[in-house]
């Protein structure tokens, strides 16, 4: 499977127009002040890219920030401006031809971001054989993904690995691609749609199951669309088959509930995050206005007070008095049609 995935990404395609269906390289939505970054990214390494879209989770000032599956590492460049000086960036990669073009471009966004010295590194690895690499335990803020981890043949690995060097309270954030069943052996031993990011795909439910195994106990989706395929041959094949692009939060939060316990707590969003002056968005079901008394489960409370968003919020409430399941707390498909804004208190 390695094998495959390599000859298809670097060696079948020479930039993302060769892809032969839009589960990757979808950028939808982004804000401003992201594309501005990207217009500052380097030709070579926009045309290799190869994503599900922009993993770029909120406060990245001074972190150090791991990126699985890096590819051409235009990713890690655009983190790289957020992360500013002060943080650091390392990219992990397999594909020959992926990392050479990710090499040849360090000195190029070192001086584009007028940085005195690089703090962008690229290795070659296996996603799921991090433990190769010689990377500390508990030593990143941050792990990213995008559109890759689809493409391991041993997921739960990868997410075992991203737990292991994430820092108390450090965060995996990232996109890839879903479906709303499980998909047979015989479609995922094809090249073309395993390459394609369609194939590989876990079932939204298997995926939820072992990342609690891997220790992150409640997954959050930040944000999901329904992924068209748009070719014919290969919808014919797969077309009984939804698939999803979604964004995924996994914190490393061993205090984590199984469920949405009500402790009676709050909080207030002090408006502080860089971006995002009027509302904080931690995940698809908590859209948090500045300002206002949010009421929260006990999980939402030590995602937000036991990582690096502490200081941008104000806390109230302790943990003496359990009332029982938040309320709204339920079952439902995550990927669905309802808004991710709320007025008020919420639960996914």
């Amino acid at each position: 499977m390695h094998d495959q995935v390599k000859a298809y990404y670097g060696k079948v395609l020479n930039s993302s127009e060769d892809l032969q269906t839009n589960a990757c390289c979808t950028d939808a939505g982004l804000p401003d002040y992201l594309k501005a970054t990207l217009s500052q990214i380097h030709d070579e390494v926009m045309a290799r890219y190869y994503g599900c879209g922009l993993v770029s989770p909120q406060q990245l000032e001074g972190c150090r920030i791991l990126d699985l599956g890096s590819g051409s590492g235009r990713d890690c460049y655009v983190l790289s401006r957020f992360v500013g000086e002060d943080g650091y960036i390392v990219g992990v990669d397999m594909t020959d031809e992926q990392l050479e073009v990710a090499n040849r471009h360090i000195d190029f966004h070192t001086d584009k971001f007028g940085y005195a010295r690089a703090n962008v590194e690229f290795r070659k690895g296996y996603i799921e054989k991090l433990d190769e690499l010689e990377l500390e335990d508990n030593s990143f803020d941050i792990i990213v993904s995008n559109c890759v981890i689809n493409l391991s043949p041993d997921k739960e690995a990868v997410l075992r690995e991203a737990y292991r060097l994430l820092k108390p309270g450090g965060e995996l954030y990232f996109s890839d691609v879903y479906a709303d069943r499980r998909v047979s052996q015989e479609l995922v031993d094809d090249p073309v749609l395993f390459g394609e990011c369609l194939s590989g795909a876990l079932y939204w439910n298997d995926f939820h199951n072992i990342a609690k195994r891997a220790g992150f106990i409640d997954p959050r989706l930040v944000e999901d669309r329904p992924i068209t395929i748009d070719n014919p041959q290969i919808e014919a094949r797969i077309g009984h088959i939804k698939f999803f692009s979604a964004t995924y939060r996994l914190f490393k939060l061993p205090e984590l509930e199984s469920h949405c316990e009500d402790y009676g707590q709050a909080v207030i969003y002090k408006g502080t995050v860089e971006h995002c002056p009027e509302h904080f968005a931690l995940d698809k079901h908590h859209f948090i206005e500045r300002g206002k008394v949010f009421p929260v489960c006990g999980n939402t409370y030590r995602m937000l007070h036991d990582t690096r968003f502490k200081d941008h919020f104000e806390f109230t409430g302790n943990w003496d008095t359990h009332y029982g399941i938040f309320d709204g707390c339920g079952t439902a498909l995550p990927f669905d049609t309802g808004t991710k804004e709320s007025s008020g208190g919420g639960c996914c």
